[in-house]
């Protein structure tokens, strides 16, 4: 379960930045080609060192009370990256990066840092959509020999194709913030209007037949 206050007040600081945008009425087109509502930019908390402290403390919080166990902290490249570093600092545990394919040249590694066998790790990501990033990384880790406690994020977008992929992966995940929140949030501060947050709702539950009526 998301800490409702938690939740509410990550959505807050990542619109307060202009992390999130929202748009019903024109969509943006995602990589995948999928048409959606909303864009989420979480490369932009590294630019406010507030927002930044307070993601920080709140994954480092989520981290200790989902994940105990830890031993050693992933990050997403490249996103997933710099929060991975502040948590890995604070908690005191080693770090590693995880690439989305291994380098062309040098070594290939897919991995950068040490990972032992047998070691427990945590992946933390910025973001979660399909949950592919997180999969991949842990698709890597685990062959390393790592055991992959789960995934520790800033934001899902709570896409129901997410869920059957780390079902199917045998992979916990943990947010701060999600999909719902944001949108309660954004109306609750007049950045939407009940219209809007009735479009942004109905793409929620089937993406793909939204953007298709579009």
């Amino acid at each position: 379960m998301i800490k409702t206050n938690v939740a509410h007040n990550v959505a807050e600081a990542l619109l307060s930045i202009d992390a999130v945008s929202l748009s019903p009425q024109k969509p943006f087109t995602w990589a995948s080609g999928l048409k959606s509502p909303i864009y989420c930019d979480n490369r932009l908390i590294v630019s406010y060192p507030a927002v930044r402290k307070f993601i920080s403390k709140n994954l480092i919080e989520l981290i200790r009370e989902k994940f105990p166990e830890a031993e050693v902290i992933a990050g997403t490249a490249t996103a997933g990256i710099p929060h991975a570093s502040w948590v890995s600092a604070v908690l005191e545990k080693p770090m590693v990066y995880v690439r989305s394919s291994p380098k062309k040249h040098g070594r290939g590694n897919m991995i950068e840092g040490i990972i032992k066998p047998g070691q427990k790790v945590v992946i933390v990501e910025d973001l979660i959509s399909t949950g592919g990033s997180s999969i991949t990384c842990a698709h890597a880790l685990r062959e390393a020999g790592a055991d992959v406690l789960g995934v520790a994020a800033i934001f899902s977008y709570e896409l129901p194709i997410a869920d059957e992929n780390f079902k199917r992966e045998n992979l916990r995940h943990a947010t701060l913030s999600n999909y719902p929140a944001l949108v309660e949030t954004a109306l609750a501060k007049n950045i939407i209007n009940e219209e809007e947050r009735l479009a942004l709702t109905e793409w929620n539950k089937d993406p793909s037949s939204w953007g298709k009526s579009q």
